[in-house]
């Protein structure tokens, strides 16, 4: 059998958090079958290798100037190369939004099996995997068959792996893709970053807002909260569709499926599918002032008031909570 993979997400040279799940799972596959962990760390990036080294048995470090930025023609190439040398049996990606881009192409390309925004894969008779549908009301399981296979991992599916594993060689492998330029068609012009704020995905704390927020302008309120709770911002579809907010912190079908310990959800009405975007928070808070509001059914608390007088007051009571620590 060919080694299990896991393609590392990093940004500013630290490894994010769904990287180490990931690796986690990769250990536990692997040693159910005797195999070997990969670890491949595109854009060259000797630091997260180092720090990453400790929990596979290889860590491909593929250094090129073309991977510096994400572009999915790169990458291809990349990982094409990379795969044709190597032959693993699978391959672990993170379901970010540039893992959700170049994962069902490097699939196409390899005529390799894979399942998209998997909550889990296991070893039966054969491996599976296992994804939910309609706001968790259905489990769905795949058999892959033999041959290469990718699974794209939903973040914060499985644990954090704190440490290295045992028995992990950590050997790093440096290698230099041949990347043809002509297989870009797109380039980056310019890269403009928002507010740095808590990733949404990895969030376990979420503060958001609905259409009951009237205004881009009063999502300040929520974000001064947010600030206090070391939370992130999210925002339902009504408010990004008005414009209000930007799609990267939509929240629920067509945005992000998040699972903090704590949603806040306030002057959001509980469409469904909002609602099927954070079915796997812990604990629910809604705050509305419309007493049969949808998002009340699924609430663990709820709060029938004006946001904009209850939002402050929570945010002095941290404050406060903060002060005395």
């Amino acid at each position: 059998m060919g080694e299990i993979w896991v393609i590392a997400d990093h940004k500013d040279g630290k490894p994010r958090k769904v990287t180490y799940e990931l690796l986690g799972k990769a250990d536990e596959l692997a040693k159910a079958k005797s195999q070997k962990v990969g670890l491949v760390v595109l854009a060259g990036d000797a630091g997260v290798a180092e720090e990453l080294k400790q929990y596979a048995d290889k860590l491909y470090l593929l250094e090129s100037e073309h991977l510096k930025d994400y572009n999915c023609g790169a990458y291809m190439a990349a990982l094409t190369e990379l795969i044709e040398a190597n032959k693993p049996s699978l391959i672990l990606i993170p379901g970010t939004s540039t893992g959700k881009d170049f994962a069902p192409r490097l699939a196409a390309r390899h005529n390799a099996g894979i399942v998209t925004d998997c909550v889990d894969i296991e070893w039966g008779e054969s491996l599976v995997a296992t994804k939910t549908a309609m706001g968790e009301k259905i489990i769905t399981k795949f058999s892959y068959s033999e041959g290469l296979n990718i699974a794209v991992i939903r973040p914060k599916s499985f644990p954090v792996a704190e440490e290295g594993f045992a028995g992990r060689a950590g050997e790093i492998v440096k290698t230099a893709p041949s990347i043809d330029p002509g297989t870009m068609k797109t380039k980056l012009v310019e890269f403009v970053e928002g507010a740095k704020t808590v990733e949404l995905t990895e969030a376990e704390i979420i503060v958001s807002g609905g259409r009951g927020m009237k205004s881009a302008e009063n999502f300040k309120v929520l974000e001064e909260l947010a600030s206090h709770l070391g939370a992130a911002v999210g925002a339902s579809r009504s408010v990004v569709d008005a414009g209000w907010m930007p799609h990267s912190i939509q929240v629920g079908q067509t945005g992000k499926s998040v699972s903090p310990s704590l949603y806040i959800a306030c002057g959001v009405s509980g469409a469904v599918q909002h609602l099927a975007g954070i079915s796997r928070a812990k604990y629910i808070v809604a705050i509305n002032k419309d007493a049969d509001a949808p998002i009340f059914k699924v609430a663990d608390y709820g709060m029938v008031g004006d946001l904009f007088e209850i939002v402050p007051l929570l945010t002095e009571e941290v404050k406060k909570l903060k002060s005395q620590q």
